[in-house]
C-alpha cells in the first residue's frame, strides 16, 4: 500500500506542471461552460413554459431590450438575443467574442403595467405548499413589488447586458483555478522555507495539508471580492447610461427589498432564516457573502446620483 502510493507521489512530482496546467484548465471551462455554449445549458435550465411548451417572448419585450442595447452602445447588438425565462428578474450567460453570443432571459412579470398586471397575476405561486392570493394584503404588497416601471426594467436588463458585455464572468470563472494554482506556489514555498523538500514525509504532508486550508481561505476571500466588483462594476455602468437609468435602478433594487420582505412574511420560520428584516438576503455561511447587500447596491447608485447633481 505504501510503495504504491509512493509511486503516485512520484509521478504527480514528475508531471506535476502538466497535471497543474490541466488542472486549472479544466476548472475554468468548467466554470464558463453556461457561457460557451448558453443554448444548450443556460437556455435549457431558464427557459419558460407553459402548458409544455416554451413561452414566447412577447414583441413589447424585444423592442424594449432592443432599445437597451442601442441605449448602452453596444458595438454588436446581433450577438445579444433575448428569450423568455422564468423567476422575477432578467438573468445572462454567454460572451459576445464567440459565435453562440449572448443570451438574456426576461421574466413574464416585465409585461406588466400599472394598468394591465398580466405577468404577475395570472401566474400561479406557491409558497409553502399555498398559492398566493393576490387580492389579500401580503398578495397585493407582492404584486406591487412585483410591478416594475419601464425605467427600472431597462436598469434591470442594463445590468445583465453590462455584465456580460465586459466579459465580467471570465474574472469570475478565473477564480477557481488560479487558487489551485495558488495551492501549488504556497507548497513550493513553505518547502523552500521551511528546507523540507528532502524533509521527512510526515512533514511534506502536514505543508500540503497546511497549503489547502491556505487555499480555500484564498478561494473564500477571492470570490467574495470578485463576485462584489463583478455586481458593483455592473451597476455602475448601468447607472451611468442616463439619469432614467440611474433612477430606475433606485426603484429595483427597491423592489427587490420590498418583494423579500413580503417573502419572508409569507415564508415563516424559512423566510426569516433566509431574508433579513430589511429584505437583504443572509450571508450563506459565515465565511463567505456570497451576495452583496441589496442595500449596498442601491445606495452605490444613490451616491452616484448625488455626485452627478453636485
Amino acid at each position: 500500500m505504501a510503495s504504491g502510493w509512493l509511486r503516485v507521489s512520484a509521478l504527480m512530482q514528475r508531471y506535476r506542471s502538466p497535471l497543474l496546467i490541466s488542472t486549472c484548465s479544466g476548472l475554468f471551462g468548467l466554470n464558463l461552460v453556461q457561457h460557451l455554449v448558453p443554448d444548450q445549458t443556460f437556455c435549457s435550465l431558464y427557459q419558460a413554459w407553459s402548458k409544455g411548451e416554451p413561452v414566447q417572448l412577447s414583441q413589447k419585450l424585444e423592442a424594449l431590450f432592443q432599445q437597451v442595447l442601442q441605449d448602452y452602445g453596444v458595438v454588436s447588438p446581433q450577438k445579444f438575443s433575448p428569450f423568455a425565462s422564468f423567476g422575477f428578474h432578467p438573468v445572462g450567460a454567454g460572451l459576445p467574442l464567440l459565435p453562440s453570443g449572448v443570451r438574456v432571459g426576461i421574466p413574464a412579470n416585465f409585461n406588466s403595467s400599472e394598468e394591465d398586471t398580466t405577468g404577475i397575476t395570472d401566474r400561479t405561486i406557491f409558497i409553502n405548499g399555498r398559492a398566493v392570493d393576490w387580492s389579500s394584503a401580503t398578495g397585493s404588497a407582492l404584486r406591487h413589488a412585483l410591478l416594475l416601471s419601464e425605467h427600472a426594467q431597462k436598469f434591470a436588463l442594463a445590468r445583465e447586458v453590462a455584465r456580460l458585455d465586459g466579459y465580467l464572468p471570465v474574472m469570475s470563472a478565473a477564480v477557481a483555478p488560479v487558487c489551485v494554482g495558488g495551492v501549488w506556489v504556497y507548497s513550493v514555498l513553505l518547502k523552500q522555507l521551511f528546507r523540507l523538500h528532502s524533509g521527512p514525509v510526515v512533514f511534506r504532508a502536514a505543508v500540503n495539508a497546511l497549503s489547502l486550508c491556505l487555499g480555500a481561505v484564498s478561494y473564500l476571500l477571492c470570490s467574495d471580492a470578485v463576485g462584489q466588483f463583478v455586481d458593483y462594476s455592473s451597476d455602475r455602468r448601468a447607472a451611468a447610461v442616463s439619469p432614467h437609468y440611474a433612477n430606475g435602478g433606485v426603484e429595483f433594487y427597491d423592489k427587490i427589498l420590498s418583494r423579500n420582505r413580503t417573502l419572508r412574511s409569507l415564508m415563516g420560520q424559512k423566510g426569516e432564516e433566509m431574508y433579513a428584516p430589511n429584505g437583504n438576503l443572509f450571508p450563506a455561511n459565515l465565511l463567505q457573502l456570497k451576495h452583496v447587500p441589496y442595500t449596498a447596491r442601491r445606495d452605490g447608485i444613490r451616491a452616484m446620483i448625488s455626485q452627478e447633481k453636485a
